[in-house]
């Protein structure tokens, strides 16, 4: 008899946890990803579900066709590639969005962020309406790390720490910007976008432009 409930325990307990990873598993596979087309190739992304007015924002931008022909109109090698102005040549929509920086969130390579206007004019730090980053970033040593948060008084944790010293990234701008989605295909093709000669503003010499669609 005790085999027998012994037997159940291990058996109920095994189907739980099978029902959490496949829960968890599917509560990921649920994020929206959104293909990036580009002259260069395609970028992949996946929007982040805790900054959620950030990734509703950016589905209805896509939607409506806002980026379809929108340039990549600044980009700086070893830091980050941004677009986000309409095809008809607004700046954005004419509305910000609330900040949502998340901590659990850094700039390492990859990672999809709003762009917004300084501190001095929007201390609130709220977002474009429609602009955005991608981060390319640089890899930095532990002294260097060390000094940027002696620098910015914070710290970062051994995860930030590995990726900014492996992947790099850009860890001056850890929580103060929005971040809200991930590169998850297509990192060689920003790092072709960010090697394109540029003028003295950091607009492309030749324009490069982009579409994009949701594709889940």
């Amino acid at each position: 008899m005790k085999k027998t409930i012994l037997l159940f325990l291990v058996i109920f307990t095994g189907i739980c946890y099978f029902g959490y990873t496949q829960n968890k598993k599917a509560a990921a596979d649920k994020r929206h990803v959104v293909l990036i087309t580009t002259d260069y190739g395609n970028i992949k992304i996946v929007l982040f579900d805790e900054t959620p007015k950030h990734r509703d924002n950016f589905l209805k931008l896509v939607k409506e066709g806002w980026y379809n022909g929108s340039p990549w109109h600044r980009v700086i090698k070893d830091f980050m590639i941004q677009g986000g102005r309409g095809k008809d040549g607004k700046e954005d929509p004419g509305y910000t969005i609330p900040a949502e920086i998340n901590a659990k969130f850094f700039h390492k390579r990859g990672m999809l962020a709003a762009a917004r206007t300084g501190d001095d004019v929007n201390p609130s730090r709220a977002s474009s309406g429609s602009q955005f980053y991608i981060v390319q970033g640089k890899k930095f040593d532990d002294l260097t790390l060390q000094q940027i948060e002696k620098r910015m008084n914070r710290k970062f944790t051994p995860e930030m720490m590995k990726a900014y010293t492996t992947v790099g990234g850009a860890p001056h701008l850890d929580g103060t910007y929005t971040i809200f989605g991930e590169v998850i295909e297509g990192l060689d093709v920003m790092d072709k976008i960010a090697a394109v000669q540029c003028d003295q503003a950091n607009k492309p010499v030749k324009e490069i432009k982009m579409s994009m669609k949701i594709i889940k």
